[in-house]
């Protein structure tokens, strides 16, 4: 099924909602975090497409030279997010979203486009299994069971960062890295940290704040990554209850 499309610009950035937390009125911290974000994204070749529509329907992309994610390649895409929920799930609208970037993808003559998957599906991750109706297939791999997935038009092929293969870091305490590119980020990390303070467990937030910190991450990341006696536990946004489950493992 068609639809309309939107892509956010500078000129409506600030009117059209962002699609994961949809507010008329009432502003909402983490929205407004995402919009500033994004407002300086823009001008690099970041892309955000949605249904014109009150729902979610959106999909996220950036040239990978400019994406936040310890990944590197020439002349690739790197998608962030591709999102349908509730209503508007089982129209077509994912594949319009998928189709539009790989067109935009081919008309500015990239190389292909990648994105993060996992051995086992991962909440917070791309839908690999829909990534791969359209060609995408594992180009890299980590011990710890993420995936690369790409799509190559010529051949050449991205990869993980080198440290991404030993997701390790000194500290044995919680350390969690987060950046503001998913609105529901700030909450999240508001609640961690009380919960953090409430229950006396030593944990540090890094932000990651440029691209230069995002491309030298330790391990893979998305917009979050969770560290516990020095490893890379998940990439998945945690609740209290999912940390205090992770923590008692």
């Amino acid at each position: 099924m068609g639809g309309e499309y939107i892509n956010l610009s500078s000129g409506n950035l600030m009117q059209e909602h962002l699609c994961c937390i949809i507010r008329q009125k009432a502003q909402h911290p983490g929205v407004e975090a995402k919009r500033r974000w994004l407002a300086a994204r823009l001008s690099e070749g970041h892309m955000f497409r949605k249904l014109d529509a009150k729902g979610c329907a959106f999909i996220e992309y950036a040239p990978l030279e400019r994406a936040w994610v310890p990944i590197l390649g020439e002349n690739f895409l790197y998608i962030y997010c591709l999102w349908v929920d509730g209503a508007l799930k089982h129209h077509g609208y994912g594949h319009d979203l998928m189709g539009y970037c790989i067109f935009d993808a081919q008309s500015k003559a990239k190389s292909g486009i990648c994105i993060l998957g996992a051995d086992k599906q991962k909440a917070w991750l791309l839908d690999q299994s829909f990534a791969k109706q359209f060609g995408f297939q594992t180009v890299d791999q980590t011990e710890n069971g993420y995936q690369l997935l790409a799509m190559s038009f010529d051949g050449s092929k991205p990869r993980f960062a080198p440290q991404v293969h030993q997701p390790e870091i000194p500290e044995q305490q919680l350390v969690i890295y987060y950046d503001m590119q998913c609105p529901f980020i700030l909450e999240r990390v508001e609640k961690l940290k009380a919960y953090c303070t409430a229950h006396r467990i030593p944990a540090t937030f890094v932000l990651v704040d440029t691209l230069v910190k995002a491309k030298n991450l330790p391990g893979v990341f998305n917009n979050f990554a969770v560290f516990y006696h020095g490893k890379l536990q998940t990439v998945n946004q945690l609740n209290p209850v999912m940390l205090e489950k992770m923590l008692d493992r």
